[in-house]
């Protein structure tokens, strides 16, 4: 999925208002046994937690990179199926011709031949993005503790979970090919092989000669790698050891964070009091104001720690949805809308009918 308009503040908020409350619960509780229950020996260091913080930074960054580079390279593949589909498309309308057949085949059985091939290829398109969407141990989604991070499952529709993938293929094939590609495990793969089997057909019949069979059959091929390339992607996750370490480790640094800055507010507040002392304001409601502000200077922990922890937490959260780019988030690779939009292209070229809409926009997501 896509999402169409830039994140503001009051969606970041949104999507992370249930960490953010969980932040400030873990920063009150060390703060309230510090400055009210009176345990002052509740801290720790902060140089060794500088340390672990800086540690979990380059290990977010080293995660954050290869989740974006998953992202990326899965939006290439798709870039590079468009460009494949469209090349499909001009020579199966310019290359299947009679000018080397016997057959004499009429213009409406030529348009018959050209629109099975198109059609069939959509049926590629669907049936590919229909393996993408199935679901995977590792996938975000299924970790329903930490869904609270994604847009709201109500804010967007994945067309792939509601409409089964036999009611989504079934008016691009024959019946024939419909039993053969759904009694095989991979249906994409069975699909360019149809292709392939019908363009060996047309050249036994003369309708294209060697060299363009050549070069059709060099379009099959690199469909087929792009198709690998995906379910690469797909199937292979990011190591599980970096990213269950780096959770561990984020949360780790998070738990600690109050109970490093605590002393070092304390000791700002004292500094405060030393100066509030010194100001000659005594018996003065600004007096005891600033004076009550100073002694619990230590609870500006608090929203600090909760800042600090929000960072971290949601850069992890960025590379975590990140990682697998097919399975259906609104951060996702578009699979669905592109799909879509190469329909209507290829069709178009053949001049077809009943050609579909492009999908429409659901609270500015795109599947």
């Amino acid at each position: 999925m896509y999402i169409k308009r830039i994140f503001s503040v009051r969606d970041i908020l949104k999507w992370t208002r249930y960490y953010v409350f969980l932040f400030i619960l873990i920063a009150l509780v060390p703060v309230f046994l510090f400055d009210i229950v009176g345990l002052k020996w509740l801290h720790v260091p902060w140089l060794p937690l500088g340390v672990l913080g800086t540690a979990v930074a380059f290990i977010t960054g080293f995660k954050n990179n290869a989740a974006y580079d998953r992202l990326w390279e899965a939006r290439k593949i798709w870039g590079g199926i468009v460009n494949t589909s469209r090349s499909w498309a001009i020579m199966t309308n310019d290359f299947i011709t009679n000018e080397l057949s016997n057959l004499s085949k009429s213009n409406d059985e030529l348009t018959l031949i050209k629109r099975e091939l198109i059609h069939r290829h959509v049926a590629w398109l669907t049936a590919l993005r229909y393996q993408l969407r199935k679901d995977r141990p590792w996938e975000l989604h299924l970790q329903t503790s930490r869904s609270k991070m994604d847009v709201e499952t109500e804010r967007y529709d994945v067309y792939e979970d509601n409409v089964p993938i036999k009611d989504a293929i079934g008016g691009y094939i024959s019946e024939a090919e419909y039993e053969i590609i759904f009694s095989k495990t991979n249906q994409a793969s069975q699909l360019i092989g149809l292709q392939s089997k019908q363009l060996k057909q047309l050249k036994k019949e003369g309708l294209i000669d060697d060299f363009r069979h050549m070069e059709m059959s060099k379009m099959l091929v690199e469909l087929y790698a792009l198709q690998g390339k995906s379910e690469r992607i797909k199937n292979f996750p990011y190591p599980r050891q970096f990213a269950t370490l780096n959770y561990i480790f984020i949360w780790i640094f998070i738990l600690l964070i109050p109970y490093g800055i605590m002393q070092e507010f304390e000791s700002f507040g004292d500094n405060i009091l030393a100066l509030v002392n010194n100001s000659g304001l005594e018996n003065s409601m600004r007096y005891t104001f600033q004076q009550t502000v100073a002694k619990h200077f230590v609870w500006i922990t608090v929203p600090f720690s909760a800042l600090l922890s929000w960072v971290f937490h949601t850069m992890e959260a960025i590379g975590e949805i990140s990682e697998n780019p097919f399975e259906g988030g609104p951060n996702d690779v578009p699979i669905t809308d592109l799909s879509r939009n190469i329909e209507i292209d290829i069709r178009q070229l053949i001049d077809d009918t009943d050609i579909p809409e492009p999908y429409a926009w659901r609270n500015d997501i795109i599947m």
